[in-house]
């Protein structure tokens, strides 16, 4: 079982989510399942345990620098609902986005809408009256929809998750596809992310810093970042600056096809 650790702050559902899902064995299961698929079968990167820790934290601290500067969750905004029912909304979307992974990752955004509603249904019993709980249910389910990147999010949940989902891009996650031996332009850009930074903006509410440690990582940034980016609501709420550090180090020493 995998622990996943995020900082709850002083909202009590989120914390009660959290004791739940590391100590639901399915869903941990899941998630590994995911990726066999996508890791050992597939050759591609991360989609397991440790992609969704980095999803959800990222998440999470997006939502919240948003409502720091007072920009209003779209919970509150329809439904009276608070910013806590939100960050509930954000981390069990993100727990739940890439489980379609276990039958393929072709569509495997539909296939986490599908296999999503029991799970969700167990994961929030009792913490919310009826209506509530399917308010929460419908904002999850669109998250997790809404995370592929031609799907518009049609709220600022749904965007946030969408967005933490691409800043997901350090090394770290091309490390075991680049080590199998599959030096793909995906794998070698991932290489050259060194260091991925969230703060609060100076001129947006949120800036993105982007440390790179050769050019190779702009095709993160340009083919997965950038769409993401761009078609997730929230797009004008963000600042990216990105740099190369230092003499750019060498990825990839030799390529046979």
């Amino acid at each position: 079982m995998v622990d996943l650790n995020l900082p709850v702050g002083e909202n009590p559902k989120l914390k009660e989510l959290l004791n739940r899902v590391n100590a639901h064995v399915r869903l941990q299961t899941y998630w590994q399942c995911s990726n066999v698929i996508a890791v050992d079968r597939l050759g591609i990167n991360d989609h397991g345990p440790v992609h969704i820790k980095i999803v959800c934290n990222m998440a999470l601290k997006l939502l919240r620098l948003l409502v720091e500067q007072g920009i209003p969750t779209s919970v509150e905004k329809d439904y009276g609902l608070t910013a806590h029912d939100a960050e509930v909304v954000v981390v069990l979307a993100g727990c739940l986005h890439d489980i379609g992974h276990i039958v393929h990752r072709d569509d495997h955004e539909r296939y986490s809408v599908a296999l999503a509603p029991p799970l969700i249904r167990e994961l929030l019993e009792g913490m919310y009256a009826e209506r509530e709980e399917a308010i929460l249910t419908s904002e999850i389910l669109h998250a997790i929809l809404a995370h592929d990147t031609p799907v518009r999010p049609l709220t600022l949940e749904a965007g946030v998750l969408k967005v933490a989902d691409a800043l997901d891009m350090e090394q770290g996650r091309a490390r075991i596809p680049f080590e199998k031996g599959s030096p793909t332009i995906h794998a070698v850009s991932a290489m050259a992310i060194e260091k991925v930074r969230v703060r609060r903006g100076e001129e947006k509410p949120i800036c993105i810093e982007i440390t790179m440690g050769n050019s190779a990582g702009i095709f993160q940034l340009d083919n997965l970042l950038k769409p993401k980016l761009l078609n997730s609501g929230i797009k004008d709420y963000f600042e990216i600056r990105a740099r190369i550090t230092g003499e750019e180090k060498r990825i990839v020493t030799r390529y046979e096809l």
